[in-house]
């Protein structure tokens, strides 16, 4: 007589492996996909009190792009704890220094929800600066994130 929502337990919880290629796809875009994965959203069983989102492994990380001058006016910015201590770095310092995964890092966190379970669904996440990552043995499933939609990839 009446259909019956069915809320998802974390043992029913079925989660998958991908890894999408980040080479000259645009950050933002990026970042919403793979928040959207992360959390489960993209699934039918979306619950959201519940971790049922998939693994998402991102390799290239350091040849993403920003659109427009992003590169050389968006900043990023951290404070030291000490009076006065807020430091400020731009993208383009960020991606050619020797953690450029942070911008994707640092784009995703952001659209996550704070809290225990956003955390949680943050160490699900892993980013590598090149092709290569140490997860064949799951066997990830690639995710082209460009053919999704054309604005999703900078061309040149």
């Amino acid at each position: 007589m009446f259909a019956t929502t069915t809320s998802t337990k974390p043992a029913d919880v079925e989660k998958k492996w991908i890894v999408i290629d980040a080479n000259g796809l645009v950050v933002g875009r990026l970042a919403t996909i793979v928040a959207t994965r992360l959390r489960g959203k993209h699934k039918a069983s979306f619950t959201p009190h519940v971790d049922d989102g998939d693994n998402v492994i991102i390799v290239n990380a350091e040849k993403v792009v920003f659109t427009g001058r992003k590169l050389d006016q968006k900043n990023y910015y951290h404070h030291t704890g000490f009076p006065g201590g807020i430091k400020e770095r731009n993208a383009k310092f960020i991606i050619e220094g020797r953690f450029p995964e942070r911008i994707i890092e640092k784009a995703v966190e952001r659209m996550i929800p704070r809290g225990p379970l956003g955390r949680q669904q943050m160490s699900n996440l892993r980013v590598y600066k090149g092709p290569e990552h140490p997860h064949a043995a799951q066997n990830p499933v690639a995710l082209d994130v460009g053919a999704l939609n054309s604005k999703n990839k900078r061309s040149a």
